[in-house]
Formats: C-alpha cells, sequence, structure tokens
C-alpha cells in the first residue's frame, strides 16, 4: 500500500507538472512581457541579440542595465554576466550596429570609485524586475536598490541607499570621437554635459546633451578626465565622469530626475518637463498605462500562459523600433537633429532600422495595427530624403553601410497601397527610383550597389568585384515590382510603370534549371563555377542557395513555373526541411554565428534564424499543399520561439523575428508586402482580436484550437466559407470576422483550387 500511494503521488506530480499553466487572472497584456527574452546570446550564439529596453513604444531613449565589463562592449547586457556597472541610456539597435550618445548612471556606496569596472555590482535575476515600462535591480555591492521609469525623452530614478557616512552617484558621459563633457552645479543639484559617443552614421557634430536635477543636495563634488580624478566641477576629454557624494540614511531615496537631446543643453531641460513634478509612482503608472494601450490594440486569450508570454514579448519588441527622434519645442514645435547635415530640421525623423531585416513583416504589422504611427515613419522618411539626398536602408542614426537591397521601396510603396495617407508620397516615389538609379557615395548599401550592371544584364554579375550578387539581383526585382505598384497607383505613366513592371522578373536571369536554385552568373553571362547548395554568402547574404532562391516575393507563381510545376516546387522546398544542416563556410571561413543557429535546431536546412527564408513556410499557399504551410508555421512556433532568455533562434533584428511570430499567430503571413495581401498560415489562439484605431475590429475564433487541432479544416470569412489562401488588407481594415474549424488532420482540398492562390504577378 505504501508503494501504491507513493506511485500515485508521483502520477499526480508528473500529471500537475504536464499541465498546460493557465492564464494570470486580470492580467494586462504587459504583464506577460518580459524584456528579457534574446538576452542570453554572444558573439557565437545568438538567442536574440537583445537588451532589456525599457522605455515608451519607438521612443527617443530607452534604458537598460549594462553588466557588460567595458562602456564600449556592444553587448550592453547579457543574461549570463554577473555585475551591473551602470544604468545606460541606450539607442543601440543591434550589437553588430552599435550604440550612440549613450552615458550611464550608477549609485556607489564603496567609496569615491567611477571606473565601470570599480563601480560594478554583484546582481541576482531574483532581486531583478525587467518590464518595458520599469526596471529595478539589488545592486548588493552597494546594498542599493536602483529604479528607473522613462517617458520618451526623460525618466525618472529612485535609487534606495543604505547608511553611510558618504554615498555616491556616478554620471559617465562615456568615451566619444569629438570628446565628452560634465559640469555639476551643487546650487542647483545639478549635473549637465553631452555624450559624443557612436559608432558611425552621425555628423560631426553630433551630441547627446543630457541633465541630471537630485533632490539630494550635493555634499562632495569631483570629475574625471580621462581617468584621472580631481575636485574640478567641470570635466572634459575623451572621457568624463561626474561623481557627487550625499550622506545618506538607511532606506533614504533618492529621486533624480534625467533627460536629454540631441538639439541643444535648453532642449535637454526642457524634455525634463515630462516627468512633470517627477512622482516616480505616477510616472511608473503612466508608463504602464501606454504599454498596455499599445499592446493591447491585440488581444489573444489561451489556456497556456506561455503561449501569451511569447506573443506579448514578440509584440513588445516590435513596437521599440524605429525610433523616433523626434523633439518638441518650448513653443510646440516638432522638429528633429538631422544625423545627415547636422543641422536641426522640421518634422518626424525615425531611425534605428534595417530596412533589409524589417521590410518582411515589421512594417506591414505597423501599417495594419498601427496605420496612425505608421503615418509618422512614412512623413520621416520624406525628411531623411529631402535631407540627405537618398532613403537609408540602414539606419543608426544616419545612413550606415550594411546588407544589401533597396527595401526601402518595399516599406514605401506598401504603406500607399495599403491606404496610408498624409504624408508627400509624390517625393517619396522620387525618393526610390532614384535610388534604384544610383548609389550613396560612402555608403554602398544606400541605394543600389551594382546598379549600372543590374540596368544593362538584368543582374549583378559575380565576377566584378560585387559580392552577395545573387542576393541583390533579386532584392532588386522584388523591389522594381514595388516601384511598379506604387508608380501605377499614382498615374505615373504606362512607359514609366511598364519598365519597372518588366524588370520585375530578372530573378529568371539567376535561375539555373540544372540546380533548380538561384546561381550566381558572371559578366559574360556563364553561371558561377563550381557551385556549391550549401555555400553560405560569396553570391548570397548570410544564408546559401537554398534559403534565397524563395526570394521570389512579387512572383511565386513564376518560380513554381521555372521549377516545372507545383511538385518540383514542393519537392524542393521539403528538401530544405529534409536535409541535414549541412553548411559550406568557406566564404567566411569561420563558422558565423547564423550557421550555428541553423545547424543546432534540428529542422534540416532551414534557417529561421535569419531573414531572408522566413517566409519560406507560407509557400506551400501557391502550390496546392497549404496544409504544410499550417504545419510548418506551428512548428517554427513552437520549437525556434518561446519567452525565456533563450527565447529565439538568431538575432531577432528590429522587431522582424517577433512580428513574424505576431502575424503567424494570428494567422496569416505577408509574403509580398507591396501587394496588400496576406499568406493565410492557421492562428495559435482559441481567440484574438485585433483592434483598429478606426475603431473597427479584427475577431479570429478558432474554438477548437490545441497542439493537436493545428490544421485548417474550414474557414469563413464574414460568414461565409473562405477556401482562398489569402486575406486582402483592404477587407481587414473594414473589420472583420474569421472563424477557423481546426482538425488534428490537414484537410487536403481545401485551398487546392487555381483561384485559391495569393498574388503572382505572372498572372496578373
Amino acid at each position: 500500500m505504501k508503494k501504491f500511494a507513493l506511485l500515485a503521488a508521483a502520477c499526480l506530480v508528473a500529471g500537475a507538472c504536464c499541465e498546460k499553466k493557465p492564464a494570470l487572472p486580470d492580467a494586462d497584456p504587459v504583464d506577460y512581457v518580459s524584456t528579457l527574452v534574446g538576452t542570453m546570446s554572444k558573439h557565437s550564439l545568438s538567442t536574440g541579440n537583445t537588451y532589456p529596453a525599457t522605455g515608451r513604444p519607438w521612443g527617443m531613449h530607452f534604458w537598460t542595465p549594462q553588466n557588460a565589463n567595458t562602456n564600449e562592449d556592444t553587448w550592453t547586457y547579457t543574461y549570463d554576466r554577473d555585475r551591473i556597472s551602470a544604468l545606460r541610456q541606450i539607442h543601440q539597435p543591434s550589437p553588430w550596429i552599435g550604440d550612440y550618445g549613450a552615458f550611464g548612471l550608477m549609485p556607489v556606496t564603496t567609496g569615491p570609485v567611477f571606473e565601470p569596472r570599480e563601480r560594478a555590482s554583484w546582481y541576482s535575476h531574483k532581486a531583478e524586475v525587467a518590464k518595458p515600462y520599469y526596471y529595478s535591480v539589488y545592486l548588493a555591492e552597494h546594498d542599493v536598490v536602483a529604479e528607473v521609469a522613462p517617458t520618451e525623452r526623460a525618466a525618472a530614478f529612485r535609487l534606495t541607499y543604505p547608511e553611510a557616512e558618504m554615498s555616491y552617484l556616478v554620471v559617465d558621459a562615456y568615451r566619444g570621437r569629438n570628446g565628452a563633457s560634465v559640469k555639476v552645479i551643487p546650487s542647483e543639484n545639478k549635473i549637465i554635459g553631452y555624450s559624443t559617443q557612436n559608432s558611425g552614421g552621425v555628423a560631426e557634430n553630433f551630441r547627446n546633451y543630457f541633465v541630471v536635477v537630485s533632490d539630494t543636495p550635493f555634499e562632495t563634488v569631483s570629475t574625471a578626465s580621462d581617468g584621472v580624478l580631481s575636485e574640478a566641477a567641470e570635466a572634459g576629454g575623451s572621457n568624463a565622469v561626474a561623481l557627487v557624494g550625499f550622506k545618506t540614511a538607511k532606506g533614504q531615496k533618492v529621486h533624480l530626475k534625467v533627460a536629454s537631446s540631441f538639439i541643444s543643453p535648453e532642449q535637454a531641460e526642457f524634455n525634463l518637463g515630462e516627468l512633470g513634478d517627477g512622482d516616480f509612482d505616477r510616472i511608473v503608472k503612466e508608463g504602464r498605462d501606454v504599454w498596455n494601450n499599445t499592446l493591447g490594440r491585440i488581444e489573444v486569450t489561451d489556456n497556456n500562459i506561455d503561449n501569451l508570454r511569447t506573443f506579448y514579448s514578440c509584440l513588445y519588441r516590435s513596437v521599440l523600433f524605429p525610433r523616433d527622434l523626434s523633439e518638441v519645442t518650448a513653443d510646440g514645435k516638432r522638429v528633429h537633429f538631422s544625423p545627415g547635415k547636422g543641422t536641426v530640421e522640421d518634422g518626424y525623423y525615425f531611425t534605428d532600422t534595417g530596412f533589409w531585416d524589417t521590410f518582411r513583416s515589421l512594417f506591414a504589422l505597423m501599417d495594419l495595427v498601427y496605420p496612425d504611427q505608421a503615418v509618422k515613419v512614412q512623413e520621416g522618411l520624406v525628411n531623411a530624403w529631402k535631407e540627405t539626398g537618398f532613403l537609408p536602408e540602414w539606419a543608426s542614426p544616419g545612413h550606415r553601410a550594411c546588407m544589401v537591397g533597396q527595401n526601402s521601396a518595399s516599406v514605401v510603396a506598401e504603406a500607399y497601397l495599403k491606404g496610408l495617407r498624409g504624408y508627400d508620397v509624390e517625393e517619396l516615389y522620387k525618393a526610390i527610383v532614384h535610388g534604384a538609379h544610383n548609389t550613396m557615395p560612402g555608403v554602398h548599401s544606400t541605394g543600389r550597389l551594382g546598379h549600372e550592371y543590374y540596368d544593362s544584364l538584368g543582374y549583378v554579375p559575380c565576377d566584378v568585384g560585387i559580392n552577395e550578387n545573387a542576393a541583390r539581383t533579386l532584392e532588386y526585382a522584388y523591389d522594381d515590382y514595388c516601384i511598379y505598384r506604387l508608380g501605377k497607383a499614382l498615374g505615373k505613366s504606362d512607359e514609366e510603370t511598364s519598365f519597372y513592371r518588366n524588370r520585375a522578373f530578372n530573378y529568371k536571369n539567376i535561375f539555373n534549371k540544372d540546380y533548380n536554385l538561384m546561381v550566381g552568373r558572371n559578366l559574360d553571362g556563364s553561371w558561377h563555377e563550381p557551385f556549391s547548395v550549401f555555400k553560405w554568402g560569396g553570391d548570397f547574404t548570410e544564408g546559401n542557395a537554398l534559403h534565397y532562391t524563395w526570394s521570389v516575393f512579387q512572383d511565386p507563381a513564376g518560380l513554381i513555373e521555372l521549377m516545372g510545376g507545383e511538385d518540383g516546387f514542393n519537392a524542393m522546398l521539403d528538401t530544405v526541411f529534409t536535409l541535414p544542416p549541412f553548411y559550406d563556410e568557406s566564404y567566411y571561413r569561420f563558422v558565423i554565428h547564423e550557421i550555428r543557429e541553423m545547424q543546432i535546431m534540428n529542422v534540416g536546412n532551414y534557417a529561421h534564424g535569419n531573414q531572408p527564408v522566413q517566409h519560406m513556410v507560407y509557400l506551400y499557399d501557391w502550390s496546392r499543399q497549404p496544409w504544410k504551410t499550417q504545419q510548418r508555421a506551428r512548428e517554427v512556433m513552437n520549437k525556434f520561439y518561446n519567452a525565456n532568455p533563450d527565447g529565439y533562434c538568431g538575432d531577432e533584428d528590429n522587431g522582424q523575428t517577433s512580428a513574424w511570430y505576431v502575424f503567424s499567430a494570428l494567422g496569416f503571413y505577408p509574403v509580398c508586402p507591396a501587394s496588400a495581401q496576406y499568406a493565410l498560415g492557421a492562428p495559435l489562439f482559441k481567440h484574438a482580436r485585433v483592434n483598429l484605431p478606426s475603431g473597427k475590429k479584427i475577431v479570429i475564433d478558432a474554438p477548437d484550437n490545441s497542439p493537436e487541432n493545428l490544421y485548417l479544416d474550414a474557414f469563413r470569412f464574414n460568414g461565409r466559407d473562405y477556401s482562398r489562401n489569402y486575406l486582402e488588407h483592404s477587407d481587414l481594415v473594414k473589420g472583420a470576422k474569421i472563424f477557423c474549424k481546426m482538425s488534428p488532420k490537414p484537410n487536403t482540398k481545401r485551398g487546392t483550387a487555381d483561384g485559391d492562390r495569393p498574388f503572382s504577378l505572372s498572372a496578373e
């Protein structure tokens, strides 16, 4: 009997462990967010390459704990480190791109120390609270609880000190190419200064001016210039630090108001006004409300809390970038510091995004769910074009030389074709046409590198000193499609629009029928040999031919025809998933992290951790096997994402990898963003509702949804049976009611008629 009782108890425990964890009662969307998702990363293996960004959606400044050993380490925070050296104002979109305008604050009680390694404190994740609107940590070395609650351009700090004869506050302006400055004004309990720290993409006169105001008087004042401490109230140099001291009682709270500006010291002071009286708890609540309103645009329900945590953590990442660089002056005028011109200009300016990543679904999510914000972004693009003569392709804060393609064409065309208005789209059309036939001097990734060859040959050759040529050809062809669609919508001449329409078929110029894959081509028209199907890089960008062949967003039907029909197309798609994770790293001469991330996921040669292949699972919608899209999308959601510090399968990349999950969990995805269609998958949740700012709602019900019931057996749109494998943006924004009958078995008859395929240019 005793053995039986023990066995029964063990079974009960096992059963409890296997049960789905229920949703939190009365929880708000922000309660499900963990800002630590993706932070368990390093140079050799990314599970997100994120940091815990505390701020406001699309805010000008974020704050993050810095646990790197130096201020210069662009892996500012990784989950496995033990010591924090600052609470840092950060603008970094990626560790590969770097930060700009950074400075940091650190409470210290171990003496007048200010270098990062000396002032750093041990901490535990168990004594850390990381939310989108609030961050708190116990700094054990100093016996201080440090809390921060930001607004768009300012932040409130609450530092709870121990009893100490002298406690300190360090304000570090960080090392910058054009110097740094700090000045202590004891009569005002104030520290002012500026940081010029940057990794590129700034004008020569770039500065981030900051101001720190304390409610506790300073009893000691010192500053350090390039590591040398003195009692002077002001310091400059390549690096500058302020160190102020005050006697503290046990549990004494020191409140700080902090703000900064890229425009001027006076504007930084004005930005302090975002904090009002500085009441910390009020600012926390206001930040929480802002995040709930933003995340609440999409409501999902599920009896598995892990799904909710993953979804809302991904949605949080999807609304951080691009960053709004604009500021509002004392007379109510919206202006921005132009990273390209180095002057103060009117209007919005957005930055810290790479269109090579984010054109795929991040901007589609913004255009659908946050069109009010998307219009501002388009206004900002108009300003970027007027100020620099080019639209950005990778911006941080100005043009950066990174990645390939002229994917600004997709971002611009998609927004207008999805009904966004209220900005100068004619200027943006000029900009994308200009970019199609020019390259920005000094920034090879802005405009089109190799446009001379592409314009004359219809492809970028692989033997003219331009790497990643096949990838460029494929993306330029899609970008031509975007120009064609926008030009047609704007009433441009048939001669002009047909020119770009014809070029949208240039993908055919690098399709090699011997391999059924895209292959690099020489200037004389011969193929690049020897060819390795597994070779990453070279003719492609952070991928191989198995990944990039599918980058024919505008014409999957044409690609199917090139592959000899649907059977050959499906066989090639299947092969990517069933091949072992073989790779050829010879171009890079070492295994780059993107390769390793593909290798370890046990899904063959499918590399979801990098963007070029992320749309691929939806291509079965074009080849009469939509149930494979449903199965593969669910597999990727379950295997490649979670809400833990290792929650991504590669670089998160400014919201793109997160936006893929958000769309896929809703049950559809923008394979060809500028077509204004979404390819159909199957929803993850039993119920979802998208609350559009117009007041319309998209309601998605799948009451039988479960881990087993992952296939669409039937689909109803606004009460009618619907067999198509796509949804129209124009239908969704009118408000929609979607009903999905889910099944454990695929319905191999639904979505297989000729008219069920999504858009393809060759079938137009």
